[in-house]
């Protein structure tokens, strides 16, 4: 027996019936008249799976408004890791949880995918990625109303015990948003530095990032420690010949001829050229990047194949030129994440968000930290 048909034994017989969002009306992802199909152990007894936890107490909290609910649904010290910031408690959540819903008060989060693992003895961790439609209707973070709509993706890895979350983290495009509201990013970035610069915020230098030791070249293999099936031991590998390696062309051998991706910016792209010119890109700007995965979990898929998500960390310098201008120099650390649906050994579908805006703020800190040396 291979270790992921191992994993999927010690899982428990009923985790095949946990549901999947993807092909699912969502009257059907949160019932009235359905059984549990998994321990869950400490949870209110409204969840019948991990799935139905993260879609309905999500849909209760920002779509019927009972934010309260954080309360229940979050440790007091929970740790919240975002791409512009981190809080360090639950009021914190409930304050900008009320600030998001007020200044846009018509935007509806859809759950598209959702992976995950765990138990109700050691926790799960899920991985939640949604679109949000809406209209910019009232005052916020983002400034006068445009009354504009927006669609963005964001993706949410959580880590849950006994009905509450402990650790998350979070990824929002907000580049993407700023360019649909027709708000200037860069005017917009150096608003976010200027206030954290004030609060004696900085970004840290590091000179060297480990992807390479002295002056040897990479190393040929990842660290499969995260891994928890063959599969996923792969995809660790697949990544680290492309990102740490270099070795593009890999994408050419791992994605199908009718792959489809989906990344930042909402950009639609199609084709394993179209991946790997988009790969580059992201390298390319900048060029002594690590790629460090941080988790990595998996799901079979009802609809073939396994779904696999991956939350990783991009290390590195703004050397090179792309879509924040010319290279600064400055430091930058890129937190992301990939979901992967794999089929018959090749990734048809490829979903990946890391926030542009994040990238541009960081370097904006940078150039402030120099002028005020």
């Amino acid at each position: 027996m291979s270790k992921q048909q191992n994993e999927q034994t010690a899982a428990g017989k009923h985790d095949n019936k946990v549901l999947q969002v993807e092909r699912r009306d969502f009257t059907e992802l949160v019932p009235t008249d359905r059984s549990r199909v998994q321990s869950m152990r400490g949870f209110d007894p409204v969840y019948t799976d991990i799935v139905d936890y993260i879609v309905r107490c999500t849909h209760r909290i920002w779509d019927e408004r009972d934010v309260g609910l954080i309360y229940t649904h979050y440790t007091h010290n929970c740790v919240l890791y975002g791409v512009l910031g981190t809080m360090y408690d639950r009021e914190s959540i409930v304050r900008e949880t009320i600030q998001r819903i007020v200044e846009l008060p018509d935007r509806r989060g859809m759950a598209t995918s959702i992976v995950w693992r765990g138990n109700d003895t050691d926790g799960f961790y899920t991985s939640h990625m949604t679109h949000g439609t809406g209209r910019h209707t009232e005052y916020g973070i983002f400034g006068k109303p445009t009354g504009r709509t927006f669609v963005t993706r964001t993706i949410v890895d959580c880590m849950i015990l006994e009905n509450k979350i402990y650790r998350e983290w979070v990824a929002r495009d907000n580049m993407a948003q700023l360019i649909q509201l027709g708000i200037d990013p860069h005017e917009y970035a150096a608003t976010i530095a200027r206030k954290k610069s004030d609060s004696g915020e900085a970004v840290v230098e590091i000179a060297e990032n480990r992807r390479l030791l002295g002056q040897y070249p990479p190393e040929t293999e990842p660290d499969l420690s995260l891994a928890h099936t063959d599969l996923e031991a792969e995809v660790l590998r697949w990544l680290h010949h492309i990102f740490n390696k270099r070795m593009f062309g890999k994408i050419g051998e791992i994605y199908a001829s009718n792959c489809q991706w989906h990344g930042p910016l909402m950009r639609e792209l199609y084709g394993p050229a179209a991946v790997m010119q988009q790969t580059m890109r992201l390298v390319a700007t900048i060029p002594d990047c690590a790629y460090v995965p941080q988790h990595i979990c998996s799901v079979d898929s009802e609809e073939g194949g396994t779904k696999v998500a991956i939350r990783w960390v991009l290390d590195g310098h703004h050397l090179g030129y792309g879509s924040l201008g010319a290279p600064t120099g400055f430091k930058l650390v890129v937190m992301g994440f990939t979901h992967l649906h794999v089929r018959d050994g090749k990734i048809i579908d490829e979903w990946t968000l890391y926030d542009e805006l994040s990238m541009l703020v960081q370097l904006k800190l940078s150039a402030m930290q120099r002028a005020a040396a």
